[in-house]
């Protein structure tokens, strides 16, 4: 497991531990725009997927979070699930030290592609995924993923895949969590 990382402001980029799912909930639910899981989810993503998550933590409190997985059918690919931010934590830079923290995990070594989904009116996604691509000067391509009448519920958006890479040494030296 990676050492914490601090700057500015004293918040640590650092792998989470598995009884922080509860808070990594509770950020996803203030946010009010991320798909809402089960508790029990982020429970498990906190334990069993640490080497491929960060949280932001401040004074003990949790930030924000950036949460994923490689890919098992394709494990060259490092899939970025889902950020969020608390609110009164959002506009201050810190989802772009998520991604950075999170593209430094043991469980990102090696990757040469990131991959997420963003929907459409997602702008604020979409400026930081393709602006982290752009300072780490990679091509970002986008291509359709999973059209709205793929999810069962009613009023979801359409996802459109972005794929950044390949990512190399230089690139990850430019990573700035």
């Amino acid at each position: 497991m990676s050492n914490p990382q601090r700057r500015g402001e004293d918040i640590i980029i650092r792998s989470p531990k598995a009884h922080e799912g509860g808070a990594i909930w509770q950020i996803v639910r203030d946010t009010g725009t991320l798909d809402l899981n089960s508790s029990y989810l982020y429970l498990l993503l906190a334990r069993d997927f640490a080497d491929t998550c960060v949280v932001a933590e401040r004074d003990g409190k949790l930030l924000g979070f950036a949460s994923g997985y490689r890919r098992p059918a394709e494990p060259s690919v490092i899939f970025l699930w889902q950020i969020g931010i608390a609110p009164e934590a959002q506009g201050q830079g810190l989802g772009k030290r998520l991604l950075g923290g999170f593209l430094t995990r043991p469980g990102a070594k090696d990757a040469q592609w990131l991959e997420t989904t963003i929907a459409p009116d997602n702008k604020a996604s979409q400026a930081l995924f393709t602006g982290m691509a752009k300072a780490l000067a990679l091509d970002c391509k986008t291509s359709p993923c999973f059209a709205a009448e793929d999810f069962p519920e009613p009023g979801h958006a359409a996802e459109v895949l972005y794929r950044i890479g390949p990512l190399t040494d230089s690139a990850r030296q430019r990573l700035n969590p």
